[in-house]
């Protein structure tokens, strides 16, 4: 059947719209405000000698603690309820969304997890005392968790930025998404609450790379 150079210019049009949209899956999950402990401050919170106890197994040998604390910015206003994360770690961390910063008055950078220097000071109070960090407040840089092999299979890097496509209803694209690499991350992309709520993403909802 014969074609006019419009229908022809149309289908070659459909077939690059297409591909544009092809590229690696990746499944998303939204995460909340939470908090990473040292040693030191788990005991200086919740008692002399106590251990995190396991809630959830999460990537990576971590997992949700059932410990919860409060936050509280340098003008007292707080947040209940915040989760610790564990295992401990060798530096402690608080991450937060936006709307948390602007509700607790404090100025928490953007940042990769444990890029703390000059971030925000925060307050943590626990059922045994209470810890100050002079900086450890961030707001988590978008990133992508994935193994050496989905690496390879995505054609990325550790350390590579990229930007992700999800065709949903508001037709979402994230820019300057991070990727990280480790033997021991499944495969999902980080944002958390402010970025999932304006997108009307949700845990489990699957965005494309495009590089």
């Amino acid at each position: 059947m014969d074609r006019s150079v419009e229908d022809i210019t149309k289908i070659v049009l459909g077939i690059l719209e297409k591909e544009k949209d092809t590229g690696f899956a990746v499944p998303v999950g939204v995460s909340a405000r939470h908090i990473h402990l040292t040693q030191e401050h788990v005991e200086t919170l919740f008692g002399k000698g106590y251990q995190l106890t396991k809630k959830k197994e999460l990537m990576g040998g971590q997992f949700a603690s059932n410990e919860l604390v409060t936050i509280v910015g340098v003008k007292l206003r707080a947040i209940e309820n915040v989760r610790v994360l564990g295992p401990v770690r060798s530096k402690s961390q608080v991450e937060i969304s936006q709307t948390d910063a602007v509700k607790l008055g404090v100025r928490a950078p953007i940042r990769l997890s444990g890029q703390l220097k000059e971030s925000a000071p925060i307050a943590v109070v626990g059922p045994k005392g209470v810890v100050y960090l002079d900086e450890g407040c961030i707001i988590a840089e978008r990133h992508i968790h994935m193994s050496p092999r989905d690496a390879q299979v995505a054609g990325v890097n550790d350390k590579d930025v990229v930007s992700v496509k999800f065709n949903n209803e508001r037709g979402t694209m994230f820019n300057n998404v991070t990727i990280r690499v480790d033997e021991t991350f499944t495969l999902e992309m980080h944002i958390d609450t402010d970025e999932a709520n304006a997108s009307k993403i949700k845990t489990g909802d699957i965005g494309v790379i495009v590089k």
